[in-house]
């Protein structure tokens, strides 16, 4: 007797393959000539980290093209996305929601080995948005459960680019919204510029991943909680549907950046911040700052704007910004729709330190009583 866990992989394979057959016809292989040029390239393995930190890397290189390794394990788990206990049975790459930053140059290969251990319920792959050819990738790395796959591709072009899941069908919004989804930058060989060329440096770099959620309630409108995402498909395809999130979040949970949890900074330092959604627009908003360069669509080799208050990223997009702080504080960092911000949970917080510049902003008389009670 089929489960429902076997129904939904009979039903991705199947919409991959259907979606993907063009694709595979003629093959595109490398040549034997390309093959045998990548094999003499040096490698690098890198040790991705959990957003909204980033792995180490240069920000501009004089080394030619190189072969950049990274592996990334799909977790299937519940976690709890907001004060109130909700539980949500979450897809993921490497158990975060986003899934890792991964950073390389232009020019550079990236080599994925993606697993989807035994353990998990639902098939899964990856489709690079920064990549050419056979559906992202997507149609390449279609993983059971106890698998994995080995993926390679040429990053030919600059910039902040979404990845996601995309196992075929009516799965594909469902692993997105699930938490499936990541981003990964393509540095300029040469590093960051600004309209004129002049080069750009940043201190730190933060990433932000905004996720649209959609948890189905039950008929005393309570959150629901099921076992597994298989459990959890039919009710929550029905609220998708809808298009009306329940949450909107940054790093996969209310409160996932604020607080204690706000991103460090120091007066003076500038801080890179990228920004993707994979499902929806937004529009990112730094209170108290600006996006002294921001690289609004995420590709570098478009000179950036200046001096925004507020940008906008494209729904299954990233974008970028460069701010240099000059004052001391908690600065929110939100979508500026503010409903999806206050209501829904979209915030974030940076705490930056330093000494207070007067000459900025300064309060030059503190509240108090209207002298002789006049109402003018």
């Amino acid at each position: 007797m089929m489960t429902r866990r076997d129904t939904l992989l009979s039903v991705a394979a199947s919409a991959l393959m259907m979606s993907a057959a063009p694709t595979m016809t003629p093959a595109a292989a490398a040549t034997p000539t390309a093959e045998e040029d990548i094999s003499k390239l040096p490698r690098q393995k890198v040790e991705l980290v959990a957003p909204p930190f980033v792995h180490a890397h240069q920000q501009a290189t004089k080394d030619g093209p190189k072969v950049v390794e990274f592996k990334m394990v799909v977790q299937e788990k519940e976690v709890v996305i907001d004060e109130d206990g909700t539980k949500f049975q979450a897809m993921t790459f490497n158990g975060s929601m986003p899934g890792p930053l991964m950073v390389v140059h232009e020019g550079d290969y990236v080599e994925l080995t993606l697993v989807n251990p035994a353990t998990n319920t639902m098939p899964h792959n990856i489709d690079f948005h920064a990549s050419t050819g056979a559906l992202g990738g997507g149609a390449l790395t279609l993983i059971n459960p106890g698998e994995q796959v080995v993926l390679r591709f040429k990053a030919d072009r600059s910039g902040v680019f979404v990845y996601h899941c995309a196992p075929g069908g009516n799965m594909i919004p469902w692993h997105v919204v699930s938490g499936m989804n990541g981003a990964i930058m393509v540095l300029p060989r040469d590093g960051l510029k600004d309209r004129s060329g002049k080069p750009l440096h940043y201190d730190r770099v933060y990433y932000i991943g905004e996720q649209d959620m959609y948890v189905p309630k039950d008929q005393n409108g309570k959150y629901k909680a099921y076992a597994s995402p298989a459990e959890s498909y039919v009710d929550t395809a029905e609220v998708m549907r809808k298009l009306i999130p329940t949450h909107v979040v940054f790093n996969g949970k209310v409160g996932a950046l604020t607080g204690k949890n706000a991103m460090p900074a120091k007066v003076g330092e500038t801080v890179l911040i990228v920004h993707s959604q994979a499902n929806r627009d937004t529009r990112p908003h730094l209170i108290g700052g600006h996006g002294d360069y921001v690289w609004e669509t995420g590709k570098f080799a478009n000179p950036p704007e200046t001096n925004l208050e507020t940008w906008f990223i494209r729904g299954g997009s990233a974008g970028a910004a460069l701010y240099t702080f000059k004052q001391p504080g908690v600065y929110a960092y939100l979508n500026h729709n503010l409903i999806e911000a206050i209501e829904l949970g979209a915030t974030a917080h940076f705490k930056v330190d330093g000494k207070w510049n007067d000459d900025l902003m300064k309060q030059v008389s503190a509240p108090g009583p209207i002298p002789g009670g006049s109402t003018n």
